[in-house]
């Protein structure tokens, strides 16, 4: 299961300090590869990988995992604009802003054909994920 706030701010901070992937990974001593697993969230780092990320970039581990980061600091979604959710199938938190919270809710009270308008509209394909 991946972390959609660890994947965001590992590559938010890695472009905010100008970093390619092949140089974080030779700070972590790892593949460039390897690196690009963790950003894409095809694997999870363990915990001594995080903290030494968290270190690099000047972030506790909680905030590296839990709250959005930046080269200028941490952004409080909690207290933004934006409204936590989270993603059943695999526990991952998203951050909505009110457009977003409102466009879902609506979309939920919508009539099946209202749905399947939104989607073509979109060019959402669910019948394959």
């Amino acid at each position: 299961m991946s972390n959609i706030q660890l994947t965001d701010n590992l590559v938010r901070l890695r472009k905010d300090y100008n970093y390619t992937q092949k140089q974080i990974g030779r700070k972590l001593n790892i593949s460039r590869q390897a690196y690009s697993n963790y950003e894409r969230g095809k694997r999870i780092p363990d915990i001594s990988m995080l903290l030494r990320l968290a270190d690099i970039y000047g972030v506790t581990l909680e905030q590296l995992l839990t709250q959005t980061c930046t080269k200028n600091g941490i952004i409080n979604e909690n207290h933004g604009p934006y409204f936590r959710g989270l993603v059943i199938e695999n526990a991952d938190t998203l951050y909505l802003t009110q457009e977003e919270l409102s466009i879902l809710t609506h979309y939920r009270k919508a009539s099946s054909d209202d749905r399947r308008l939104v989607q073509k509209v979109l060019d959402i394909n669910l019948s394959d994920e």
